[in-house]
This record gives structure tokens, C-alpha cells and sequence, in this order.
């Protein structure tokens, strides 16, 4: 079914580049995932991306039978506020690269790229777990822990571009229990993604119970023995202190929760049994949900990108 105004959108990770297109309801209209391509080079892989991309829009448009005059891109990285060019994406062969206007010039339309978790958080509250909701702050509990907040289905991008980076601040109300503060990629000592993401976690229990045990595995039956029931009621308390801290500043009305520790369906009853110890008001209406889209999330609001670039 053709759309007069398609919302096309792409997901470029390390390793897929997959395209969606949606219409105005938010119905899929077409989507592909290819690999990632690799070059002999960074400047060769950067000349391929370009290339794959241009093929995936063109095989997208001609398939739904309608063009695009703006797409939407979410990388696991940010574009520099002062030289409009990528930096920090862990496809490094983008760092440097002004690949917002080399994209546009290869396409002829208005290019639009945000990190990865603006658009998880963008596509949960546009038409996710969030819809209908004034304030949603979207997280990612992956391989790091990202962030972004969105406003009557706009994102709020901040400043300096940072707006939701509550990863990298200090735990809040840290105890003894909390000790060591371990290092952190960002030069700190004690950031929230040290204890929150994946490997932070695992880093975190297996130093403090001198164990080998990977990231899930304290989460596997954590009440059946003392060592992971412990663990498991650090991580819910940390987490509960952690989103005590984005209620207290920014109170949304909606949390939603992406990345592999989403899947945890235990912290939705208990993390919020916890966050009112640290949370300053009488009472905590804020919900915490569970993502709606899954790993679809970050293409859909690459799409939704497009929705105010008209």
C-alpha cells in the first residue's frame, strides 16, 4: 500500500543497516535489513555506507511507490553542535566525517541524524509504551547506558547535545555497599553506566563476589541463592536511586526501559516499589514500562525523524 507521504527512516549499526518505511499512523509500509558493508579502509567502508544507503532508499521508494523529501538516521554516536561532523560512534569509520551533508548530496533530500537512543525514546513516545504521555525519558540498559527525553513528541536535544547522557553522572545517595568505584571509559570513577549496563554490572558483582559469572547470569533464579538474591537487590536499588534522580529533575510522566536488561520483567514491580525512598514528593505516579518495539524502536524513531522535518 502506497503512502503520499512516507516517513523513511534508517538504523546504521556496526554490524546492520536497516531501513523502515512507516505512514502517518505508524503502519510499516516497507523495511530491510542488509549487513553492514566493510571496506580496506575507513575512508573505503565510509564510501560503501553511502553507496549501501542510497541503494536501500531507492529500493525502499520504489517499492511503496512514493519518494521522500527528508530521511531520518540514527547512529550509535552524535554529530558535533561546532564542526557538523560525527564524533564518538562506535562505526568509526563516520568519526570526522560531515556525513549528514555527504548523505543529503548522495540522496538530494534533508538528512536528519540523531544518536540511537533519541530515537529509541522518540519512537516509544510517539507511538510506544509512551504514547499519549507529555514527558517520556527513554533508557538504554545494553552494553552502556544512554538516555533521551522527549516533549509533546519532540525530542529535547539539549544545549550542547547531551540532554539524557544520565549515564555518565555519579550514582546517587551512594552507600558503602557501593564501594569500589570502578573507572570509567569517560575518564570518571563511579558513573551510573558502571553499575547499570551490562558489562558494567558484570564488572561490578563478579569483582565484589569474586565470581566469573556473565552479566544475565546474576539475573538467572536470583532468589534461589544468597550470592545473586544480593545482587539482584543492589542492581533494583541502584536503578531506583538512578531514575529517582531523572524524576526529581525532570518528572516524566513515562519511563521506558530498552536494551537487554529490559527484559528483566521482575524490575518493573520492583523498581518503582523502590524509587519513592529517594524521589522528593509524597507520592510517585510515574510509570515505568517496558519498551513496545523492541529492536525496532531505534529504526521506527529514525522515521519519526522525518515527522516535523515537513
Amino acid at each position: 500500500m502506497a503512502s503520499a507521504h512516507p516517513h523513511i527512516g534508517i538504523d546504521l549499526g556496526g554490524t546492520k543497516i536497516e531501513i523502515i518505511a512507516l505512514n502517518d499512523t505508524g503502519d510499516t509500509l516497507y523495511r530491510q535489513r542488509v549487513a553492514t558493508p566493510k571496506g580496506s579502509s575507513p575512508d573505503d567502508q565510509y564510501h560503501n555506507i553511502l553507496i549501501a544507503i542510497r541503494q536501500l532508499v531507492d529500493n525502499c521508494e520504489q517499492q511503496i511507490g512514493s519518494s521522500a523529501t527528508s530521511l531520518g538516521i540514527g547512529i550509535p554516536g552524535a554529530v558535533s553542535l561546532t564542526t557538523g561532523k560525527v564524533k564518538n560512534a562506535n562505526t568509526t569509520c563516520l568519526i570526522g566525517k560531515a556525513f549528514e551533508q555527504d548523505l543529503s548530496n548522495a540522496l538530494n533530500k534533508t538528512v536528519i541524524i540523531e544518536n540511537d537512543a533519541n530515537c529509541f525514546a522518540l519512537s516509544e513516545a510517539i507511538d510506544g509504551a509512551g504514547r499519549g504521555a507529555t514527558c517520556v525519558f527513554g533508557v538504554i540498559l545494553g552494553t552502556g547506558v544512554g538516555g533521551a527525553m522527549v516533549l509533546r513528541e519532540q525530542l529535547w536535544i539539549g544545549e550542547n547535545a547531551i540532554a539524557g547522557e544520565w549515564g555518565h553522572n555519579p550514582l546517587p545517595w551512594p552507600t558503602n555497599q557501593d564501594e569500589p568505584k570502578l573507572e570509567c571509559y569517560c575518564g570518571k570513577q563511579g558513573c551510573i553506566e558502571t553499575y547499570l549496563s551490562g558489562p558494567g554490572n558484570q564488572r561490578w558483582q563478579n569483582q565484589f563476589f569474586g565470581q566469573h559469572r556473565h552479566s544475565k547470569d546474576w539475573f538467572e533464579f536470583p532468589h534461589l541463592e544468597p550470592a545473586t538474591k544480593q545482587a539482584y537487590d543492589l542492581y533494583v536499588d541502584r536503578l531506583a536511586r538512578s531514575l529517582a534522580h531523572i524524576i526529581n529533575t525532570l518528572d516524566p510522566n513515562v519511563i521506558v526501559l530498552g536494551g537487554g536488561l529490559s527484559n528483566i520483567d521482575s524490575l518493573y514491580i520492583d523498581v518503582p516499589q523502590r524509587w519513592g525512598n529517594y524521589v522528593f514528593s509524597d507520592t510517585v505516579t510515574t510509570q515505568l514500562k517496558q519498551n513496545e518495539f523492541g529492536d525496532s524502536s531505534g529504526v521506527r524513531g529514525a522515521a519519526w525523524l522525518t515527522k516535523s522535518a515537513r
